[in-house]
């Protein structure tokens, strides 16, 4: 773990936590996030979950009880978790990592307004897959 994020810091430690399902992560700037395998999974930088531009977003639902069954480190720069939903396509930059521990609450907040305005709950399946390309 020796790639630095945009903020200088480097990841020092890497746990997941299975049954509080958080991976909690330390940087040496003496943060420490404990981001839930959820928040995860909503904002996986896949373009299955960002698309392939602004506003191609696919809304994420019914993950709150979506674990992480593996965690491969991707170089020396990113771990590419395999969600037990089958999600693998996403990695997870120590940038990345570092954003979603740091911008939690107001990640939290924005996919709860995104659901809102979709009129849909956070535990709803998920819709079925439209035809977009990408593979899975």
């Amino acid at each position: 773990m020796a790639a630095t994020t945009s903020s200088g810091a480097t990841p020092q430690s890497l746990t997941l936590h299975g049954r509080s399902r958080v991976l909690e992560i330390g940087f040496s700037d003496g943060s420490l996030f404990r981001i839930p395998f959820e928040l995860m999974r909503v904002y996986s930088p896949s373009a299955e979950v960002q698309g392939h531009g602004p506003g191609q977003e696919v809304l994420q639902t019914g993950k709150r009880e979506v674990d992480i069954e593996t965690l491969e480190p991707v170089g020396n720069y990113a771990v590419q978790p395999r969600f037990s939903d089958g999600h693998d396509s996403g990695i997870f930059s120590w940038d990345y990592l570092y954003f979603l521990g740091s911008q939690q609450d107001q990640l939290w907040a924005e996919y709860e307004r995104r659901l809102a305005e979709a009129g849909v709950d956070r535990d709803a399946p998920m819709a079925a897959a439209g035809g977009h390309g990408c593979k899975h």
